[in-house]
This record gives C-alpha cells, structure tokens and sequence, in this order.
C-alpha cells in the first residue's frame, strides 16, 4: 500500500501593482482611490514595469523612495516598454537619431535599481530568466520574469511578433530562446510586463486582443500558481484558469469594498474558501495602477498563495 503526501507550503501574502508611470500612492486623507496611502502589508511586492513614463532618473528616484518605504520583506521589479533607459542599447539609439546633449545616465540609473542601497531595502530588479528566492518565513519560490512585449511602436523591450522569446524551438534547425520558461512542475510565479493572447489583454480603443500568443503557449506548459503582468491599461482584473477545462472565470470584484480596503484581496491558500488548485489552476492578474486614461485609479492586488517551502524542494 503506497500513501502519496502533499509537499509542505507556507501561506504567503503577495502584493501586485504594475504600470505606476511614477505616480506613488495617493497621500490624500480625502482620496476616494485604491490606490493611497496606507499601501498594504505584504511578504513579497511585485511591480510588474512601466515603473515610470520616460524613463527619467528623477523619475526612478521618486519610485525608489516609494518602495523602500514599502512594507514588504523582498521587493521583485521588472521593466515596461516606458522605462527606456533600463533598456540601454535602444535608449542609446534614440539618442543618436535625436541628437541629445544632455542624456540620462544609464549606468546610474542600472546602479540604483541593482546597487547595494536597493538590496538592502529588498529590491530586486529583475531582467528575463529564472530565479529562486527564499523568505523567511519558509518560503522558497521560482519566478520567471520578463519585461520583454510584442512590437509596441519603438518603446523598449519589443519584438516582433513572429519572434517566439519563450518556448523552447521545435526541430534542429530553429534557434533556441536564449531565456524560455521552464516546464511544469518548475515555475511558481510568472512575471511579465505585457499579457498572454486572450487574458486580460482587450484595448479600449479598437476592442482587440493584443497579448503575446507565445507567452500563452509557455503560461499553458508551465501552468504557474500565478501569472502577473500590465501593459494595458484597460485589462486591469483578474481570471482563474481552469488548466483541465480552458475555462477562465472572471474574478468579481466589489468597487467600494476595494476602494475602503485599499485593494483587491484574494485569498488562494488552503485556508480560503476556494484554495487554488496546483497545476490544476493559475490565477492571472493584470495589475495595472493607471487606468485607459492615465489615471492612477485601479487598486493594488493582494494575494494570500500557499508556496513551496525550503523542506519541499
């Protein structure tokens, strides 16, 4: 007789937030948005790029001080297609083709978000891979990252969209994405500026679906507990993807519950009323703070998960 156990996890507060375009929380005590001060409490704050709208360093200065104050044990930050001078080789093209005198110090702006100041404040900036992190309380997590979208006029980190960054080639003769998304079993948390093709991905303005549909094939392979990402703006929510039937469900949410708590609060661990279902299930999140009008009006994400711990991997 062989009895199967369930590997051990710890329940894990996470909150979301993408697309800030420099705007911290509303300090206002009369602010009616989410989107204010007191910023939740979280073990793990994620912000999901377009940390700012051109990519200045005064810019980056004013969301750094916003997340060293933020209550959160580890800090995980990528890139959006606005933060140009993080992506150094396309900002340095612009410069040239506009003949600017006074351009901003890319190798600055690399130190403060990679420097010893933003790690002792939890910060880490993320660029496209794998990597394993571990809380203290217990937790030990896989999150894939990248601040990489589908063709998007000339901002940072686009490819066209016949270029597939995230799935391993089939065939001997295609080349390999130099930083594709692990397989199943692999993957905890998939971090991505732009979204999947058909998730949370719907523009205001022409109604179209503008996701990646090669991110979708990879998030479908590795099936995360959860996928988060930005981009648009519109596409602020949340699904549940039911891996077994193809079906996402929209997560309702209640505007002045949200409003009064000062986020989307979803609880997703064993000691919820519908606990996510590992391997079975991920939730998609579309954490856009501005909303189609650059208006920091939509509410953080705050996520309670059950992950992996040091003793299950």
């Amino acid at each position: 007789m062989s009895t199967t156990t369930t590997p051990p996890t710890v329940k894990t507060r996470i909150c979301i937030i993408s697309d800030t375009h420099t705007r911290v929380p509303n300090s206002s005590k009369t602010s009616k948005c989410a989107y204010r001060e007191p910023f939740p409490t979280a073990d793990i704050l994620i912000h999901c790029g377009d940390i700012t709208s051109t990519g200045l360093e005064t810019e980056y200065e004013e969301m750094l001080d916003f997340l060293k104050q933020a209550k959160a044990e580890l800090k995980l930050v990528i890139a959006g297609n606005h933060d140009i001078t993080l992506h150094e080789e396309l900002y340095l093209k612009r410069l040239k083709s506009k003949h600017k005198n006074v351009p901003e110090d890319v190798g600055k702006i690399r130190e403060m978000w990679m420097g010893e100041e933003a790690r002792r404040y939890g910060i880490v900036y993320l660029e496209e891979g794998t990597r394993t992190f571990e809380l203290g309380n217990g937790a030990r997590f896989t999150v894939y990252s990248s601040p990489w979208q589908p063709k998007y006029f000339d901002w940072a980190f686009t490819y066209p969209r016949n270029i597939d960054r995230f799935n391993p080639s089939q065939g001997l003769l295609k080349q390999n994405p130099a930083n594709p998304v692990p397989n199943h079993g692999h993957l905890d948390i998939m971090l991505t500026h732009g979204p999947p093709m058909g998730i949370r991905d719907e523009t205001f303005r022409g109604k179209e679906h503008v996701g990646c549909d090669h991110l979708r094939r990879a998030v479908e392979r590795c099936r995360p507990r959860i996928h988060c990402f930005g981009h648009i703006h519109e596409g602020w929510g949340a699904e549940r993807m039911d891996w077994k039937t193809g079906r996402a469900d929209l997560v309702e949410v209640d505007g002045e519950r949200v409003v009064e708590e000062r986020g989307v609060y979803l609880d997703l661990s064993s000691g919820g009323d519908r606990p996510l279902k590992w391997s079975e299930e991920t939730m998609f999140i579309n954490a856009s703070i501005m909303n189609v009008h650059y208006r920091p009006e939509n509410a953080p994400f705050v996520v309670d998960v059950d992950l992996p711990t040091k003793e299950s991997t």
